[in-house]
């Protein structure tokens, strides 16, 4: 009989295996262990496959590697499929360049609550630091330490506090934020039956809130985001956007404008359609 896992991470992912395995040391270093992972690969070459059966092997872990052919930015149909394969009630969302902190697991398990999905962040590392990172680096977690980050080149802002947070500054930058709590598919938790019952993704959405738009779908469905930016913890290595299309940008806004006026809870273009 299979032990159900605490947590399943989603990791998307597509044509970066080095950063990708980079993220995957981030959660060899995780203090909570009992968890699944699942790439969601959206199409990516045999070089990915064949970092992930190296990595697999030599760390003996288990890696649920779900692919489909490349067809363009479909990230929510494989999404949708990761979903399927997964075996915890409960599940992370994050990408394949968003390396989380030794805490991050154990913490999206702590804050989750019923009828609730969890809402983080990632704090973004510019193309030089972001060219720094190895594995030493993650395994001494330097890469979440703000005097680390500025003397390789990093500029330190008021959003760095999202890397030194702690306590009552923790909960105080949690609850007072102006930033609005959504589904970001950067770092973001929920209930695997809340998503199965407004029929996960919307496949018609590409690049450009798609992940929202099934936070808003939650939303309406009355599962509530829980503002955990200060909480839950990754850095996001740089990378370019050649995906960005302004027309695919003006479906999704439509699509999202219809999910809100509309109040919309189950899509007819997911999971089951």
């Amino acid at each position: 009989m299979m032990t159900i896992p605490k947590l399943s991470v989603i990791i998307s992912t597509y044509n970066k295996p080095r950063d990708l395995s980079l993220v995957l040391h981030g959660y060899l270093e995780q203090t909570e262990k009992d968890f699944e992972i699942i790439i969601a690969d959206d199409g990516s070459t045999e070089e990915t496959q064949q970092m992930l059966a190296k990595f697999s092997k030599k760390h003996n872990i288990k890696i649920n590697h779900v692919w489909h052919k490349d067809q363009g930015f479909q990230k929510t149909k494989i999404l949708n499929k990761a979903i399927l394969q997964s075996n915890s009630n409960y599940l992370l969302f994050t990408d394949g360049d968003c390396i989380p902190r030794k805490d991050l697991v154990k913490k999206h398990i702590e804050l989750r609550r019923d009828n609730h999905f969890l809402s983080g962040s990632y704090y973004k590392l510019n193309e030089q630091v972001s060219e720094t990172i190895t594995i030493p680096i993650i395994k001494e977690q330097a890469c979440f330490n703000a005097k680390w980050l500025k003397s390789k080149g990093q500029d330190v802002t008021f959003k760095i506090n999202k890397l030194t947070s702690f306590g009552f500054k923790e909960w105080f930058l949690n609850t007072f934020t102006t930033t609005k709590a959504t589904w970001d598919g950067c770092n973001v938790s929920g209930w695997k039956k809340d998503i199965l019952a407004v029929n996960g993704f919307d496949e018609r959405m590409q690049y450009g809130g798609e992940d929202r738009e099934l936070g808003e779908r939650l939303v309406n469905y009355g599962v509530q985001p829980i503002q955990a930016r200060y909480s839950l913890v990754c850095v996001h290595l740089h990378h370019d956007r050649p995906y960005k299309n302004d027309e695919a940008f003006k479906a999704n806004l439509l699509i999202r404008s219809q999910t809100k006026k509309q109040r919309i809870i189950k899509t007819k273009y997911g999971i089951n359609s």
